[in-house]
């Protein structure tokens, strides 16, 4: 049988035992950048000194299906087909799935997850660094239940820290770096049961600042900071029924509080003040609606430059957190420009650190139900309807692909939300069909996407999502993992000795 495929091999003039070179697809573009990616990874050479910094990238929602929109649409506005086009942390080499169920769910909110990563153990779905041994909402038992957190860690370790956030700070992502709570609901007092003796969020950071764990923290989230007799800079009046006003607090305890780009172009960062920046009364504006207030890369920048003043190093936590919001809308459009901003942040971080000393992980909670059409010629908008394939050449050919409706369909999708075909009717059922669509109502920045089943808010999915690491033990990352692992990764990566 050998001797027969060999012959068959000969006569077809391909190589059988020659080298790469000599293959008749050696010539191809593709051909050489897989012989070139080869080559890369045969240098690598894993990092096992300590890490001064470390600095935690999540863009909330932004599983592996989100991470692959948000690099078609980066690639497409940049004048390409969108699929070849690479992230930033996409460069990075070492890579793993990570498994984000909670302790009691199947699919997770973003305050388990978050407490995973801060501090090495699965929680519940709601509560945020308590053990999973206390009930939802059980304040009592949650008092004697926190765990410490890696922000924590690190400052006993003389490190500096910061928390960044395109959501309010208070919001479930950066509240898991400094506070421990039974409801992630308690941003203020006004959540906090009667006879509750656990602080409000807002009240923890504060504390958290005062006691020098947090050095900066930036992001939205005003109002849970001022009572509500208070109205501030935008007109907008606080929340808090305590008659606390935590902003004027932070100040008289020497920290610099900054409410928009002015002021935070302003500030005076790495000397040893506190800085708190409060850039919206609730969350920060989405990118594509941004104004007055500093972009993501921005933040990052400046908390980088601020915190790398210490010579012991940093732990920096950053959130682009609307990338999850505006998929719960159905607003794909909006989950993509602050996907680009994230990519942008994180580009940012890698041209102000040295990878020998800075271990930088890219990572996400959780993912939605969002989805994906076929079949979509190259070149599809991401954002638009998914066009037939073109034989005779690589880009699309610029007619829509059909359903078995006769309708276009768009590229992306989500399996539930805002923007279901089916439509409640008078006697409570739900029927309907599917609207006919053109590329200029699809690709509208407003536009919903289709979805199936109808929800008020699209939901969060139980999948898997992605991590990439570089720097000092970053090799750590790979297989399939467990996202408390990220922490023992950082954890390993700081006290390595």
């Amino acid at each position: 049988m050998k001797q027969i495929l060999l012959s068959t091999a000969a006569m077809l003039g391909l190589a059988t035992v020659a080298g790469a070179q000599d293959l008749p697809q050696a010539g191809s573009d593709w051909f050489k950048a897989g012989q070139a990616t080869i080559e890369e990874r045969l240098a690598l050479q894993p990092n096992t000194g300590k890490a001064k910094n470390v600095i935690l990238f999540t863009a909330d929602g932004n599983g592996v299906g989100t991470n692959y929109a948000i690099r078609l649409f980066s690639g497409q506005e940049a004048g390409g087909l969108g699929d070849d086009y690479v992230q930033p942390q996409e460069t990075f080499p070492n890579v793993a799935l990570v498994k984000t169920y909670s302790s009691n769910g199947q699919t997770p909110d973003s305050a388990p997850t978050a407490m995973a990563m801060n501090t090495g153990v699965k929680g519940k779905n709601g509560m945020i660094n308590i053990l999973d041994s206390v009930a939802y909402e059980d304040c009592v038992a949650g008092l004697d239940a926190g765990v410490t957190t890696f922000a924590e860690m690190v400052t006993e370790m003389g490190k500096s820290v910061g928390v960044i956030s395109t959501a309010r700070i208070t919001h479930a992502t950066p509240a898991a770096v400094y506070a421990r709570t039974a409801s992630r609901d308690w941003e203020d007092n006004t959540g906090i049961p009667e006879g509750c003796a656990q602080k409000d969020i807002a009240d923890q950071l504060i504390d958290q600042m005062k006691a020098g764990v947090i050095d900066i923290a930036l992001g939205g989230g005003r109002a849970h900071f001022l009572p509500k007799e208070v109205t501030d800079v935008e007109g907008k009046t606080g929340k808090r029924t305590d008659g606390r006003n935590l902003v004027d607090e932070a100040t008289a305890a020497g920290a610099q509080v900054v409410f928009g780009d002015q002021d935070f172009a302003a500030l005076t960062m790495g000397n040893n003040a506190p800085v708190l920046g409060l850039f919206e009364a609730s969350h920060m504006k989405y990118e594509f609606d941004r104004t007055g207030e500093p972009s993501l890369a921005e933040m990052v920048e400046a908390s980088i430059k601020g915190l790398e003043g210490n010579d012991q190093g940093f732990y920096l936590n950053v959130e682009a957190g609307r990338v999850d919001h505006a998929n719960h809308d159905g607003n794909l459009h909006r989950v993509l420009v602050d996907g680009k901003a994230f990519a942008d942040a994180i580009a940012k971080a890698v041209e102000l650190t040295n990878p020998e000393e800075t271990l930088i992980i890219v990572t996400a909670d959780h993912e939605h139900a969002i989805a994906f059409n076929g079949y979509c010629g190259r070149g599809s908008k991401i954002t638009g309807l998914c066009m037939e394939e073109n034989g005779a050449g690589i880009e699309h050919n610029g007619t829509p692909n059909l359903g078995a409706d006769g309708k276009p369909y768009t590229v992306a999708g989500y399996l539930n939300g805002v923007g279901s075909v089916l439509v409640e009717q008078a006697d409570k059922s739900f029927s309907g069909s599917r609207p006919d669509l053109t590329e200029e109502q699809a690709t509208d920045p407003d536009y919903i996407q289709q979805a199936l089943i109808p929800m008020s808010s699209e939901t969060h999915s139980g999948e898997d999502v992605a991590v990439f690491a570089r720097g000092p033990w970053a090799h750590l990352f790979g297989g399939v993992i467990e996202q408390n692992v990220i922490f023992h990764v950082m954890n390993h990566a700081v006290t390595a000795q």
